[in-house]
């Protein structure tokens, strides 16, 4: 599979901007630890042996392929040692997507605050589903134009929708698809959706789960990556927040409208300003804590800030 034919073959989503992602063209994905492949590639695999780059030595045991030993460390010492390879491998890029409702939050936002935002910095936020899909078709990019595996999940109060890892452009093509066309479910249950899809891959990989992280019990969530972790998986939490949830609009009174089936109030922003920061302040530092708890690389992403930046930094961040 040529590195032409994996990124130009899959047909333009509106959120694959080629232009834009072309100045990342010298940046490639890699993991921060060693990984597991079905064939020969660029990352460093955990499996030992093979035809790889010379890693270490270890004692011989009967009943091995006396092939494996080292004869001219035999003749010099009288001991027998095996050398051990560090293969290298491809790797699987699993993108995971919370589709639950409170991902709405930001789509149809046209209040001051936004449009004052817009006015200094060029750009206004996007809605945090829309986010997500641009962030995850960057993602899937990258790790394909690195001649990587892609597979996606889509999670809700199931699992949604699960494609597993390829690499090439028509696969590309159909991940892309399943991406534009999200759409979420009031109700979810992430923790439950993480457990089928941990059930379904066989291999290890890299997960990227993109979500709010808005759900009654957060730490089922990581509970659920944790089965992920043990299998060897790297786990990336990318925490979506939008700056309108940050702080509460001023105003005399407002119409609060839940996006999960969970009601109605109308209330003054006065009343409830201190309390509600306070309480999402709570829910951030309660994430971050819980993630890298379980072992997680947690980064939180404001969707204020350009995409397109966000995946830079990810991927200069691991190119040292």
């Amino acid at each position: 599979m040529s590195q032409h034919s994996a990124t130009t073959a899959a047909p333009l989503s509106r959120f694959l901007e080629l232009g834009r992602l072309a100045t990342l063209s010298h940046l490639r994905f890699a993991p921060r630890f060693r990984i597991e492949g079905a064939y020969s590639g660029r990352h460093p695999s955990r499996r030992q042996g093979g035809a790889g780059e010379f890693a270490d030595y270890r004692e011989y045991t009967d009943g091995e392929d006396l092939r494996r030993l080292d004869w001219k460390v035999l003749g010099r010492s009288g001991r027998a040692y095996v050398r051990l390879y560090q293969d290298e491998t491809n790797l699987v890029g699993m993108l995971a997507i919370d589709c639950s409702g409170s991902m709405r939050f930001g789509e149809r936002s046209a209040g001051r605050a936004a449009m004052a935002r817009a006015a200094t910095s060029g750009r206004r936020a996007d809605g945090k589903l829309e986010h997500a899909q641009f962030l995850a078709t960057a993602f899937g990019h990258v790790i394909a134009q690195g001649q990587d595996q892609v597979g996606l999940a889509l999670l809700d109060e199931r699992l949604q929708t699960f494609i597993p890892p390829g690499g090439t452009g028509s696969h590309l093509s159909r991940v892309n698809s399943a991406i534009e066309q999200i759409e979420t479910k009031p109700i979810s249950r992430m923790a439950e959706a993480l457990r089928e899809l941990f059930q379904r891959v066989a291999r290890c990989g890299v997960l990227i789960l993109i979500s709010d992280f808005l759900q009654d019990d957060v730490g089922d969530v990581f509970n659920a990556l944790r089965l992920f972790r043990r299998r060897r998986w790297e786990v990336v939490a990318l925490h979506l927040v939008h700056p309108d949830e940050e702080q509460l609009p001023t105003g005399v009174a407002y119409r609060f409208e839940g996006l999960e089936n969970d009601g109605v109030i109308i209330s003054s922003p006065a009343e409830v300003a201190q309390r509600y920061e306070q309480r999402f302040k709570e829910h951030l530092s309660a994430t971050r804590t819980l993630a890298l708890s379980a072992g997680c690389d947690y980064q939180l992403v404001p969707t204020g800030i350009d995409y397109l930046e966000t995946v830079r930094k990810f991927l200069v961040a691991r190119s040292g």
